[in-house]
C-alpha cells in the first residue's frame, strides 16, 4: 500500500473583498518530490502557499498532511505541522547572527530559576543545520547583514529544517541569486529530497521548472489549469496552460533602426563608484545592460536619475549638457526610472491605481494650482485599459495587485510623461509570462516611437530577446559591449566574469 500525500489540498476556495483568489483548487505533494506551482499572477499561486503555510484560513475545503484533515488557525499550527513558508523577501534578522536567526523565538535554555539561553547549544545544533545546506559550519556567529543573498536564502531553509518541516515552500527561490548560488540551491533541493522532504516550488523561470520540478501544477484564474509529469514538461506546454493560448513570440520586434543619440554619459564617476563609465542610448533602441549581482548597473541607474551622487563626468539629452542633482532634475529632462523594487520605491501600496498613476502628474493635471479630479480620472482609466491592469476599481489598494499588475501601474505614471528616456530596473522580476508579453510589448512600442530605452536585466533569455545592444558590467567596470548579431550566453558570461572578447 503506497504512503499517502505529505500534503494535499482538496477543492479549496478563498474569496476576498471584490476577488474570488481561489475557486475549488486542489494539488497533492508527496514525500521526497519537488512540486513547481505555475502560473500569472493573480492565478492564485501565493493565496494557496499562504493556506498551506497558515497565513489565510479557506472558506471551503480541506487541507490534509500525511492523509489526515488538520486545520491551520496560524502559521505555528502550520510549523508545529511540518510546514514552512520562505517567502521571496527573505524574512531574517540582519542585525544578529546567523545561529540566533535559526533558533529566533525559542531560544534553548539551561539553568533553573534564571533561564538562561543556552548559547552552546545553539552553536552545536546550527552548526548540523548550516552543514546540512552546505554552508560553512564557523558561519554560525556571523552577522547575517554580512552574508551574500544566496548564503540568506540557505540560512532560511536550515531555519526552516530546524523546525523539523517536512513540507517547504520556496517562493521565487532564486530572484535575486547569481547563477552559481542558484546550482548551489539546487543542490540543497536535491539533498532535501533524498530526506523525504518535499517542496513546493513557485517561479516565473520556466526553465529552472523543467530542470528542478518532478511534476506541475498550473493555476489560471483561481482554478487548476491543468498538470504535467517531468517528461510533458517544457516551455511551450508550460506557457500554453499558464494563459489558455499559444505565445507566437515572447519578445515581440516591431521597432526599426535606431536613430540619434539621445542620451550620453561621458567618463561619469558616482559616489563610491570604483571607475568612470562612458556609454550613449539611442532614440528607439533597446540597449540592454547585462552583469552578476553586485555588478553596479543598480547603481549606475540610480546616480544617472539623480539618487546617488555623480563626482565626475557628465550627462547629455540630445547632446545638450544637464545637471542631474535630484530625480526631480531628471524627471523634468524626461529621464524616467522604473525602479528594481517596485514595493519600495515605485508604488504607494495603500493607495489605488488612480492616485499612483496621478502621484508624479500632478501639475499636469491641475489648474490654478487645483487638481482636477475629471483629468485624474481620464487619465487613470486611459493608461488602466491601454496596459491591461487587472484591478476591480482604481482606488483598490495597488498592495493588493499582482506582481504583473503592479509593475504595469509603475509603468503607467511614467507613460503620461512622454519619457525621452526611460530606465528599466529587472522590469519584468516576479512578473508572470503573459503579464511580461504585454510589458515587452509596451517596450516595443515605445521604441517604436522613438524612446531611448535602457534595460537593466539579470534574465538572460530577457536581454538576448529584448536588446539592440548589450552593455556588460563587471565589478563598477564597463567589460564590452555586443551588438545584436554578437549577442550570446557564453558572450554576456565571459564579460560579466571579468573576462575578455572571445
Amino acid at each position: 500500500m503506497s504512503s499517502p500525500p505529505i500534503l494535499e489540498a482538496r477543492a479549496v476556495r478563498k474569496e476576498f473583498p471584490g476577488v474570488l483568489a481561489l475557486d475549488g483548487v486542489s494539488l497533492r505533494l508527496d514525500i521526497g518530490e519537488v512540486l513547481a506551482v505555475v502560473g500569472e499572477n493573480g492565478a492564485g499561486k501565493s493565496t494557496l502557499m499562504k493556506i498551506v503555510a497558515g497565513v489565510y484560513q479557506p472558506d471551503a475545503g480541506e487541507i490534509l498532511i500525511n492523509g489526515q484533515p488538520v486545520t491551520l488557525p496560524d502559521v505555528s499550527a502550520a510549523m508545529r505541522a511540518g510546514v514552512s513558508l520562505i517567502h521571496q523577501e527573505l524574512n531574517l534578522a540582519e542585525n544578529l547572527s546567523v545561529g540566533a536567526n535559526l533558533f529566533l523565538g525559542r531560544e534553548p535554555e539551561k539553568g533553573g530559576f534564571l533561564r538562561l539561553i543556552d548559547r552552546e547549544k545553539i552553536e552545536t545544533e546550527s552548526g548540523k543545520l548550516l552543514a546540512r545546506v552546505g554552508l560553512p559550519t564557523d558561519m554560525v556567529n556571523v552577522a547575517v547583514s554580512t552574508l551574500a543573498p544566496g548564503q540568506k536564502q540557505l540560512v532560511e531553509i536550515a531555519r526552516a529544517l530546524s523546525l523539523q518541516a517536512r513540507v517547504i515552500i520556496m517562493d521565487e527561490p532564486t530572484s535575486s541569486l547569481t547563477s552559481r548560488e542558484t546550482e548551489r540551491l539546487y543542490e540543497v533541493i536535491e539533498a532535501l529530497k533524498r530526506d523525504g522532504v518535499g517542496v513546493l516550488y513557485i517561479s516565473h523561470r520556466l526553465g529552472e521548472v523543467k530542470r528542478i520540478a518532478d511534476r506541475v501544477t498550473v493555476l489560471r484564474d483561481g482554478r487548476n489549469a491543468g498538470e504535467l509529469a517531468k517528461e510533458q514538461i517544457s516551455h511551450d506546454s508550460l506557457i500554453r496552460l499558464m494563459v489558455g493560448r499559444d505565445l507566437k513570440t515572447l519578445h515581440p520586434r516591431k521597432r526599426g533602426p535606431a536613430k540619434q543619440t539621445r542620451l550620453t554619459v561621458r567618463n561619469l564617476r558616482y559616489l563610491g563608484g570604483p571607475a568612470p563609465i562612458s556609454f550613449e542610448v539611442k532614440a528607439g533602441e533597446v540597449l540592454g545592460m547585462a552583469g552578476l549581482v553586485g555588478a553596479g548597473r543598480t547603481e549606475l541607474s540610480e546616480a544617472i536619475f539623480g539618487i546617488r551622487e555623480v563626482v565626475e563626468g557628465e550627462i547629455l539629452l540630445d547632446g545638450k549638457p544637464i545637471k542631474v542633482r535630484r530625480p526631480g532634475d531628471a524627471i523634468d529632462a524626461g529621464i524616467l526610472l522604473v525602479p528594481e523594487d517596485r514595493r519600495a520605491h515605485g508604488l504607494i501600496l495603500p493607495e489605488g491605481a488612480e492616485f499612483n498613476l496621478a502621484l508624479p502628474n500632478l501639475k499636469r493635471l491641475s489648474h490654478n494650482r487645483l487638481i482636477s479630479t475629471g483629468r485624474v480620472r481620464e487619465m487613470a482609466q486611459k493608461l488602466v485599459s491601454r496596459l491591461r491592469v487587472k484591478t476591480p476599481n482604481l482606488r483598490q489598494p495597488v498592495g493588493l495587485l499582482s506582481g504583473g499588475n503592479q509593475q504595469k501601474v509603475v509603468f503607467g505614471k511614467w507613460l503620461a510623461r512622454d519619457p525621452a528616456v526611460l530606465i528599466l530596473d529587472e522590469p519584468t522580476r516576479g512578473v508572470d509570462v503573459g503579464a511580461r508579453e504585454e510589458i515587452y510589448t509596451v517596450i516595443d512600442e515605445l521604441a517604436s516611437s522613438g524612446v531611448a530605452v535602457w534595460m537593466i536585466s539579470s534574465d538572460m533569455e530577457e536581454i538576448l530577446g529584448m536588446s539592440d545592444r548589450v552593455l556588460v558590467l563587471h565589478e563598477g567596470h564597463l567589460t564590452g559591449e555586443l551588438s545584436r548579431s554578437e549577442l550570446g550566453e557564453e558572450a554576456i558570461m565571459r564579460l560579466a566574469t571579468g573576462g575578455i572578447r572571445g
